[in-house]
């Protein structure tokens, strides 16, 4: 199998975030909001080992892929993945100074996925990859398509951490998944991995948020938690469409390139990276 898309160019950037990130303030996602700040922390946390297991996953197949596009897509596939890991493990490092848990989750999630690499197939693991990236490219498209999701982080360089992100995962959002199918991953595998990640993935992030907070001074201030609640519950985040996106996966024909996000893409590249891109300063070497 080739490439679902030979257009498709995914760039690896080398960027760093971490001195903007030396003056992050504890609450810093809008407003101060709890809740939201400890889920931005509850995500970055599982990402630099996530991330990782990722890169492990697809390269464990890289010497059956015939096609030299889809080649080129996974090796740039490796390259951002590898960045991603590690500025969120930066991110990482300041929120742990600041309180939250992060260093806590990385080490309980690197263990995890080392026992679950022991325990099932390179295709088990490459199909729970498929599933994990079709995740995160949902909610890619949630941050770079709206305005008020984008504003609930808060803090501008936490925004742009995230933007940039997002911005990656929808350039490779289908790459692992042609991977997958390149190998002759199975309909039953790649779905039955969706419904136990769906609902794991949801409740693991659950857990963590409450564990921060349950360790966070301001929980525990008159008023405070209820207003963060409120405000959670009116936000993206938590709607009905992305959940009804989430469960697209397990369509018979599903692709991920089914959702065209490729003017989204073209945007943000120019918003970001282009002659006058937001986040040329932040850029470290030259695209590959």
């Amino acid at each position: 199998m080739q490439t679902s898309n030979p257009d498709r160019t995914v760039p690896t950037r080398r960027i760093s975030f971490e001195e903007s990130l030396q003056t992050l303030p504890k609450h810093f996602a809008a407003d101060g909001d709890l809740i939201l700040s400890h889920l931005a922390a509850s995500l970055s946390a599982v990402f630099p080992d996530g991330e990782d297991f990722f890169v492990r996953s697809v390269r464990n197949f890289r010497g059956e892929i015939t096609d030299p596009v889809l080649k080129r897509q996974v090796a740039g596939f490796i390259g951002q993945e590898a960045m991603h890991g590690r500025e969120h493990r930066a991110f990482n490092n300041r929120l742990d100074q600041l309180g939250y848990p992060t260093k806590v989750v990385e080490r309980i999630t690197k263990a995890g996925l080392k026992a679950r690499e022991r325990v099932f197939s390179k295709k088990a693991n490459l199909a729970a990859t498929a599933a994990l990236e079709h995740f995160t490219a949902t909610l890619a498209e949630l941050v770079l398509s709206d305005q008020q999701t984008r504003d609930l982080f808060g803090h501008d360089e936490v925004r742009n951490l995230f933007v940039w992100h997002a911005l990656e995962e929808s350039e490779h959002k289908a790459v692992a998944f042609d991977v997958y199918k390149a190998v002759g991953g199975s309909e039953r595998t790649r779905v039955m991995t969706m419904n136990f990640l769906r609902y794991g993935f949801v409740l693991g992030m659950v857990v963590q948020v409450a564990a921060g907070l349950a360790f966070d001074r301001e929980t525990y201030r008159r008023g405070k938690l209820r207003k963060s609640w409120r405000t959670f519950r009116r936000s993206p985040v938590v709607s009905r469409t992305l959940w009804e996106q989430l469960k697209d996966y397990n369509r018979r024909d599903f692709h991920p390139d089914d959702r065209d996000t490729n003017e989204l893409v073209a945007r943000w590249r120019t918003e970001l990276f282009g002659e006058q891109g937001t986040l040329n300063d932040k850029l470290v070497g030259s695209a590959a």
